[in-house]
């Protein structure tokens, strides 16, 4: 047999390794899911969580992770999105590589240990912003000072980047430097007072604006 004869031989038999492992695959993905049942998303800490600590957005994106489980395995009142637990407190502490159960975490204590000024239906919330510089060149601001969030976002291919308010009139309840230091430029990172529906919206621009930015609310 010629040399291109004994390649495509080859090339064939490959082919057909291919086509049986896949079938071979495929066969056993439907037995689990018909044994185990589909497979769901749930939140496994990645890191060890320590309780009386609200989980902040840090938290939600550094120590929180989604996999897909057979729904059999799933323990019942398991979270689906790190989202879920936005705000809330884990009760006992939760060792990295555990699912994330409704029944860990609480809401932040009575109204008696909410920041000065925050309302019921509001939580503290951080987030990385710039313009601190120029938003203090008045003086300090006092806790609860109200501030607006602006977003501003990536050029894309039909046009520059916009910006707009995120959200108005917000409470400003601590700003400190980030994780780069002080100094002109450098980012900073705000707690704010925030419902649960404009603090998903700010971790959300996180991801795809350029930067937020504060600046004196009414």
């Amino acid at each position: 047999m010629s040399r291109r004869g004994r390649s495509l031989g080859f090339l064939l038999l490959a082919l057909i390794a291919a086509v049986i492992s896949a079938a071979i695959a495929n066969g056993y993905g439907s037995r689990v899911v018909s044994g185990y049942g589909a497979l769901r998303a749930v939140v496994v800490a990645g890191a060890d969580l320590s309780p009386g600590k609200a989980l902040g957005p840090e938290q939600i994106s550094s120590a929180l992770e989604v996999r897909r489980v057979p729904e059999r395995f799933v323990p019942p009142g398991a979270l689906a999105a790190p989202t879920e637990a936005l705000g809330l407190v884990p009760q006992a502490p939760i060792p990295a590589g555990s699912y994330l159960l409704a029944a860990q975490l609480r809401p932040p204590r009575s109204r008696s240990t909410r920041p000065r000024g925050l309302g019921a239906d509001l939580r503290p919330v951080e987030i990385s912003v710039a313009g601190a510089d120029s938003l203090l060149a008045a003086g300090p601001l006092a806790p609860g000072a109200k501030v607006d969030v602006v977003v501003t976002t990536e050029p894309d291919g039909s046009g520059p980047g916009r910006a707009y308010v995120a959200v108005a009139g917000v409470p400003l309840l601590a700003l400190r430097p980030g994780a780069e230091g002080s100094g002109p430029g450098s980012p900073s990172v705000a707690t704010l007072g925030l419902s649960r529906r404009q603090a998903l919206h700010l971790i959300a621009a996180e991801s795809f604006a350029r930067q937020l930015t504060l600046l004196p609310g009414g």
